[in-house]
């Protein structure tokens, strides 16, 4: 009962922020509330919100993860690539592959390494870019008219009214946060992020349980450059550029601690909508994209603030 209350009480100034947000771009862009642009904005949250779960994990344990953005579009070409010439099933498979492999190299170097996870996955962003940049010659790649299915993927409406990539969105959700929150395996994740090496002698495996989380966040990024080739009904190679920062943005305002051990899925949840409701009202404001930049920099430094504020 106690922790719940507390849980709610976390919650609570996201929620409250949510609120906030919603009714100031209400008053500057009158139809913001509308049932359709609210549907429309949940499901360009959808991606931002599935590669932020993974980035929790892995700042959960104190690393970091600068490489989604460019594994958003290297899955994205090559799904769409093996999409032209084989089965939808096969490109699935081979863009999340590639991913996972991004992820275990990720994973290796940062736990049987000294390197720091931001120039590990500092790397690993420029080997993906320039991997998808090779495709096609960095031109787009037109998803076929005949792969509906895969298109339905990133753009079909359940029952007409609810987004798929929204559900796909809450399935990676319910995933993410029964793996943190009810199983052995997000105790151990805590226990790293809290003291590495009390974790050590306790027995934790470290090694495998870094590498795990790096497979599972850049598995996440796969699903997420799927979803996002098939909004485009393209494979972009230049695409993906400023989603990590997204992702880490919404991990922060969400009240992960970057020193790591602290966090939940609810708050990265809550702070991916905070970000994408930023995003889409500022937009639709028509403010300049240069002050949403500022914007969004002045939130994600409100939000380490305090975060070092409850921390002392």
């Amino acid at each position: 009962m106690t922790s719940s209350i507390k849980s709610c009480r976390q919650m609570l100034p996201l929620l409250i922020a949510i609120g906030v947000l919603l009714g100031l771009f209400r008053i500057w862009v009158p139809r913001f509330l509308f049932a359709e642009n609210l549907l429309d904005l949940a499901q360009q949250i959808s991606v931002n919100a599935i590669l932020a779960y993974g980035m929790t994990l892995v700042i959960l344990i104190g690393g970091i993860d600068l490489s989604v953005g460019a594994v958003v579009a290297l899955i994205g070409t090559v799904t769409v690539s093996v999409l032209s010439h084989g089965g939808l099933f096969s490109s699935l498979i081979a863009g999340l592959s590639v991913a996972i492999i991004f992820g275990a190299l990720n994973g290796v170097c940062a736990a049987r390494t000294r390197m720091p996870p931001f120039i590990i996955t500092l790397a690993t962003m420029l080997i993906a870019r320039g991997g998808a940049l090779r495709f096609n010659e960095g031109r787009p790649l037109a998803v076929p008219d005949s792969q509906k299915i895969f298109l339905a993927l990133g753009n079909a409406r359940v029952f007409g009214v609810l987004p798929l990539p929204v559900l796909l969105m809450v399935g990676a959700f319910i995933f993410t946060a029964v793996l943190l929150h009810r199983t052995r395996f997000g105790q151990h994740l805590y226990a790293i992020g809290g003291n590495r090496e009390a974790a050590r002698f306790t027995g934790i495996p470290l090694a495998r349980n870094e590498v795990v989380v790096y497979m599972i966040c850049s598995g996440l990024a796969g699903i997420a450059g799927i979803i996002h080739a098939s909004q485009l009904y393209s494979a972009e190679p230049a695409s993906g550029q400023g989603f990590e920062l997204n992702a880490i943005a919404a991990v922060v305002v969400g009240g992960t601690s970057f020193t790591g051990g602290i966090g939940t899925m609810r708050g990265t949840l809550l702070g991916a909508v905070i970000i994408g409701i930023l995003d889409k009202g500022l937009n639709q404001a028509g403010i300049h994209f240069s002050l949403q930049y500022i914007v969004k920099g002045l939130v994600v430094l409100a939000a380490v603030y305090l975060d070092v504020r409850r921390r002392k």
